[in-house]
């Protein structure tokens, strides 16, 4: 099978042909290329799919992996630089990476451009999935699935790619470096006390659900973490409205806080730190008192990736035994 599992004949008669019909028929692959690429099966979010081992030519839109690709070598020809900052410079690179865009409304032109031989999709970009099948049929997506225990999806997610970069040893000593902090922090939890997961943005505190809310949600299932509110999640990304006064009568022993904004610099921002300690309704909270109080890395919001979750596992650990 060629690395080039699927070629657009030329970028402009394709494009117009994504245009107009919503599909894109496959070349067939060249009668010399005998010397073909070796090829890997996985199961994707999307069932089993064939894609290159190692592929030259990769274009990533989900940040869950950049971290990965990133700490594996992996070179990309596309990628969604306003999402990246200047968290992975070696993915977002010059100007040979062209810029994919945002999710909200994503290059698809500078994608086609790219002539990957596989994208890396899912997650803030899941909403293109078709289209850059017809791009490439060799999409893989790898993103945690809702309704999944998520340890085990961060783990999936590192196993596929671990086949397809040929970075299985690597993959492997992830997942390990994920479980022994997950063992660790549950080693230290104290179920007596009761923690509640917060998440902040434009100013304002929210309420993150035990199981739900993004981010800190994710602990509380896989630590047992006995939760200060047991309420269900009306916005599970963003967070739910809560007055300090709501927080302060549950009496959190312990409060996991994720701060959205804290990587954008955007004018008139208010870090998670000075909203919680600073509030006077929250002084007397014994989360705030004792200072137990466990801020997420600035970059979480952007990450998100099993290293990502491996580190606030470890914070975790860390705090409860100390």
């Amino acid at each position: 099978m060629s690395t080039r599992l699927f070629r657009p004949l030329a970028a402009a008669s394709l494009a117009a042909a994504l245009a107009l019909t919503g599909c894109a028929s496959s070349a067939p692959a060249p009668a010399n290329d005998a010397a073909a690429a070796a090829t890997v099966t996985v199961d994707d979010n999307h069932g089993s799919i064939e894609v290159p081992v190692s592929p030259e030519r990769v274009v990533a839109l989900d940040n869950t992996t950049f971290q990965t690709l990133s700490d594996w070598g992996v070179t990309l020809v596309a990628a969604p630089k306003p999402l990246m900052y200047d968290l992975w410079p070696s993915l977002s690179g010059g100007d040979e990476v062209l810029d994919a865009g945002l999710h909200r409304e994503p290059n698809i032109e500078n994608i086609l451009a790219a002539d990957p031989d596989l994208i890396v999709g899912g997650y803030r970009f899941r909403e293109i999935y078709h289209q850059l099948k017809d791009i490439q049929p060799a999409t893989i997506e790898t993103s945690p699935r809702d309704g999944e225990e998520h340890t085990s999806e961060l783990k999936r997610q590192t196993t596929i790619l671990g086949q397809v970069f040929d970075k299985t040893a690597e993959a492997t000593a992830l997942n390990a470096g994920l479980d022994d902090a997950i063992s660790d922090a549950k080693a230290a939890y104290d179920p007596s006390q009761t923690v509640m997961g917060l998440i902040t943005s434009g100013g304002k505190i929210s309420y993150a659900a035990p199981g739900e809310g993004r981010g800190v949600g994710h602990l509380f299932p896989t630590l047992g973490l006995t939760p200060a509110l047991d309420r269900a999640a009306e916005n599970a990304s963003h967070g739910d409205d809560i007055s300090v006064e709501a927080i302060a009568a549950a009496n959190p022993e312990w409060l996991f806080v994720l701060d959205r904004d804290a990587m954008f610099g955007e004018d008139g921002y208010v870090a998670a730190k000075e909203l919680i300690e600073n509030a006077e309704a929250l002084k007397n909270v014994p989360a705030v008192q004792k200072g137990q109080v466990v801020y997420l890395d600035a970059s979480f919001y952007l990450d998100e990736g099993i290293q990502a979750y491996t580190k606030l596992y470890r914070s975790a650990a860390e705090a409860f035994a100390s």
